[in-house]
């Protein structure tokens, strides 16, 4: 049984199915995402539950459509892609961020865009991750990564900003706390004297969109893995493989 249960207010908000959210809304009491998973325990012919703590996945990027497929708002992109492979409507307007509420499998997640500019990312996140009692390890920010050649993919544990604006946002919005995974998708360098600024903004070529496409597909598999089994081999064997994505032989 899937469910998302208040805390310490006893309402519930049930989660029925992908598909079954309402309509835009905006939560008003503090809740305690949980999903409840009952089974039998044939031994003792007791029933046995089981929680599972959420995850908050943070997609960065610039809101409105003049930022549409830019380079900058990759991590905006990997939400979208997310949603739509697993059925979870962005419905919900929380702290200056587009929220969605579902699960992968029986653990439940939030889906995050926040709404501000990408330096103020922190301005959701860090309310976002205290509001839903969401652990700093269950806290995946997407975003580009320049130090990556473009549609190459990587996950990690933990990490510094990079002098990438939006993870410094949302790292000061966490008392200054590193300790949390990503996913970094990359979008290459600028081409030779190109401002880095303009890059960022720029969109794909048709070359590198496929690439980009590629990856985002790769990226919901990796967030799924990640969500359900945590960093175990098939995240190592997941960043092995991008890291020879292109090499050829």
């Amino acid at each position: 049984m899937l469910c998302a249960v208040s805390a310490p207010n006893p309402s519930k908000l049930w989660l029925r199915g992908p598909h079954s959210h309402q309509a835009l809304r905006k939560p008003t009491v503090p809740i305690r995402l949980r999903v409840s998973a009952s089974s039998l325990d044939n031994s003792t012919s007791t029933e046995v539950k089981v929680e599972y703590t959420p995850w908050l996945i943070v997609g960065l990027g610039n809101p409105g459509n003049k930022y549409y497929g830019t380079r900058h708002n990759i991590g905006f992109e990997m939400i979208d892609h997310i949603s739509r492979a697993e059925g979870i409507s962005m419905n919900i307007i929380q702290s200056k961020a587009l929220v969605g509420i579902g699960s992968m499998g029986e653990v439940p997640v939030l889906l995050v865009k926040p709404q501000t500019y990408m330096n103020f990312s922190g301005e959701s996140v860090g309310p976002l991750a205290a509001y839903y009692q969401v652990p700093l390890r269950h806290i995946l920010l997407v975003y580009d990564e320049m130090s990556l050649p473009n549609g190459v993919l990587r996950v990690q544990q933990k990490g510094g900003h990079g002098h990438h604006n939006g993870v410094k946002s949302v790292v000061a919005h966490l008392d200054g706390r590193r300790e949390f995974p990503r996913l970094s998708i990359g979008i290459g360098n600028p081409p030779g004297a190109m401002d880095m600024k303009a890059f960022l903004l720029q969109k794909f070529s048709s070359v590198e969109r496929e690439q980009i496409d590629k990856a985002l597909t790769q990226g919901v598999e990796a967030a799924r893995t990640l969500v359900l089994h945590g960093f175990d081999q098939n995240i190592d064997r997941f960043n092995l493989g991008q890291k020879y994505k292109y090499h050829k032989v």
